[in-house]
């Protein structure tokens, strides 16, 4: 069973970068990916999507220009780069990953969790004032 594993979590200030990556235990070229956050008591919302060569990137407007998301087939791994980090920011992060083909598609332009049916545990990002 193909798996996600988050890593690169932590606690920063407000100002800070972290880096986030999610290796998939198979060939991550086979899937289109994202990453989604989750506050406790609110539903989960996408924060940015890639497609499976990483050509297509899409982002939510409160991490546009300040989130990159990226990915190297060749490891398996898509990262996460965050930067200019903010207290809104705080929350349990996931990754992603889908491999049909009508889903990834969809995917380039929307954040919509359903396009996605592979789920990491989640990495805590806790950002301080």
């Amino acid at each position: 069973q193909t798996r996600l594993a988050e890593a690169g979590g932590g606690s920063v200030q407000a100002g800070g970068s972290l880096r986030l990556s999610c290796v998939v235990s198979e060939a991550a070229k086979r899937f289109c990916m994202a990453w989604f956050r989750q506050v406790p008591g609110k539903e989960r919302e996408g924060v940015a999507t890639i497609s499976m060569t990483g050509a297509s990137e899409y982002y939510a407007d409160s991490v546009k220009g300040r989130f990159r998301i990226s990915r190297d087939n060749a490891e398996n791994t898509m990262y996460l780069q965050m930067d200019d980090l903010s207290p809104g920011d705080t929350a349990m992060y996931y990754c992603a990953a889908g491999s049909d083909g009508r889903r990834c598609f969809a995917a380039i332009d929307s954040l919509d969790e359903d396009h996605y049916t592979l789920w990491g545990r989640g990495i805590q990002v806790t950002v301080s004032s």
